[in-house]
């Protein structure tokens, strides 16, 4: 196993997950035959780096001047031969500040877990276990004081950078998570499993817009959609302070007495998520967040495994 420690990850969660792998639901143009499926056929396209051989590798494949140089035998790979490409996209605005008091389970006793707590998590454990399958992996994150664009690579040192950045997020401002959605779909030249981590506290015909950019640019799209229990139920038994995490001002509002018009807007706004996610496809996953990460996750990618043909 890959040894990159971070205090965010679950080395027992790392473990467990190892054993599965992370698949494309679409065909991958640039995949390695047999591990993701590609609507390539054929020899590769143009040439990318060496890595060093591997029993069962294609002895075709060998560079033998780079062996008689280094003593040491080497494959040629190329930009059709690398494998699935994971762009994880996390929104760091400050709505994903919110935080769960409990303790939820595979995160070693913590306890105030916030949303983008919580997709740190989700997103650097998909990036270990795409890294040790060989895939690239790339980093976007969508928040008014907080951006960054990492773009997939394969190496462990790229890992390292992808996972270090996650450490250091924070949550502030609004959103930015449509433009970087769009950015995405425009800026990956190749097909790739685009990853959102998100609360999406956006209009859902906004949600909309961006998922059918990335579907219509070929790209496999998952979405985590992290919520949490005080949001959807709304019971609180007195007046309290309600702040807007994004940058609004603040008001005193009675639960008592407006919770079933936030629960109805609530429930109006998870059926137009809905009706965006039947009409785009994309792979959606509503997840509170006191749910186990590693459970979450090991759903993911079992729902993922390409069905055996009788």
């Amino acid at each position: 196993m890959l040894q990159l420690k971070r205090d965010y990850l679950n080395q027992q969660v790392l473990e467990r997950l190892s054993t599965l792998q992370l698949h494309a639901r679409l065909p991958m143009i640039g995949s390695v035959s047999g591990k993701h499926r590609s609507p390539i056929r054929g020899s590769s396209l143009e040439f990318a780096e060496y890595r060093k051989y591997v029993p069962g590798d294609d002895t075709r494949r060998l560079d033998w001047r780079a062996y008689a140089r280094n003593d040491r035998y080497y494959i040629k790979e190329f930009e059709a031969d690398t494998n699935l490409r994971l762009c994880l996209v996390v929104d760091t605005s400050g709505s994903m500040d919110f935080a769960y008091n409990g303790n939820p389970a595979g995160t070693d006793g913590e306890t105030g877990l916030s949303k983008l707590d919580y997709a740190r998590r989700v997103a650097g454990t998909l990036a270990y276990i795409a890294a040790l399958q060989g895939d690239a992996v790339g980093l976007y994150c969508a928040g008014e004081a907080f951006h960054i664009e990492i773009p997939p690579k394969r190496s462990a040192t790229h890992l390292s950078v992808v996972l270090d950045e996650l450490g250091t997020m924070e949550a502030s401002g609004e959103t930015g998570l449509a433009d970087i959605l769009h950015e995405t779909a425009e800026r990956i030249p190749q097909r790739a499993l685009i990853v959102v981590i998100s609360d999406l506290f956006i209009e859902p015909e906004t949600v909309r817009n961006c998922f059918e950019h990335l579907r219509f640019r070929k790209h496999d799209v998952a979405v985590f959609h992290l919520m949490e229990q005080n949001e959807l139920d709304f019971e609180f038994d007195r007046p309290m302070r309600f702040v807007d995490m994004e940058g609004g001002e603040p008001i005193l509002a009675d639960p008592t007495v407006i919770g079933a018009q936030y629960r109805r807007a609530m429930e109006i706004y998870l059926e137009s998520m809905d009706d965006v996610i039947r009409d785009t496809e994309v792979d959606y996953h509503r997840i509170q967040i006191h749910e186990n990460y590693g459970d979450v996750l090991a759903r993911f990618l079992l729902g993922r495994t390409p069905k055996r043909r009788a």
